[in-house]
C-alpha cells in the first residue's frame, strides 16, 4: 500500500463539497503528524474523526524528520510549523506530499518531492474508475463554486470541458 504525507487544506477542499471520503477510496495510507492534525483539523466539529475512521493516520515525528521540519521552517518562510512537518515526512520517508497550498507546493517542489493536490487526487480517482464522470463532473463543479478554496479554475475548466 501507498503512503502519503498529508496536509490540513486538502481535506478541507473535500468537507468543503461533502466529499470527504472520495480520497479513501484509492488504495493508499495517508499520514500526517499528530500535533498537526489535532491542531488543524478543528471545524467542521466531527471531520477529525470522520477523517480518523475512514483510515488518516496520526504520526509521531522521527528525530531525523523533526530536525528538517526546523531547518524548513526557516528556509521557506511562507510554510507554516505544520507545514513544514507534513514536508519532513514525505522527504525522509520517500512518499509523496498531498498538499494545496501555493508555498508549500514550492518547497516540496525544491526540495524534490513529489507533490500532489486535491485535483490530482480527483484525477486518480476518475482515471481508476474510483468514481464516475458524472461524480467527477460534479466535484470539480462544486469546487469551481467554492472560490474561497483557491484551487485553479482554469485547471477545472479544462477537465469539464474534455467531458462534454
Amino acid at each position: 500500500m501507498k503512503y502519503i504525507s498529508s496536509d490540513t487544506n486538502i481535506w478541507l477542499d473535500f468537507e468543503t463539497i461533502s466529499r470527504a471520503d472520495l480520497p479513501f477510496r484509492l488504495p493508499c495510507t495517508y499520514v500526517m503528524y499528530r500535533e498537526a492534525l489535532e491542531e488543524e483539523v478543528i471545524s467542521p466539529p466531527d471531520l477529525l474523526e470522520n477523517l480518523k475512521e475512514k483510515g488518516l493516520e496520526a504520526v509521531e515525528l522521527t528525530t531525523e524528520e523533526f530536525f528538517y521540519a526546523a531547518e524548513c521552517v526557516e528556509k521557506y518562510v511562507k510554510i507554516s510549523r505544520y507545514d513544514s512537518t507534513a514536508l519532513a515526512i514525505a522527504k525522509h520517508r520517500g512518499i509523496p506530499l498531498l498538499t494545496g497550498d501555493n508555498a508549500l507546493r514550492k518547497a516540496a517542489i525544491k526540495e524534490g518531492v513529489e507533490v500532489i493536490g486535491t485535483i490530482g487526487i480527483l484525477d486518480k480517482l476518475y482515471e481508476d474508475n474510483y468514481i464516475n464522470a458524472p461524480e467527477y463532473k460534479y466535484c470539480l463543479a462544486q469546487l469551481l463554486e467554492h472560490k474561497e478554496r483557491r484551487l485553479p479554475a482554469e485547471e477545472m475548466m479544462k477537465r469539464l470541458d474534455a467531458l462534454e
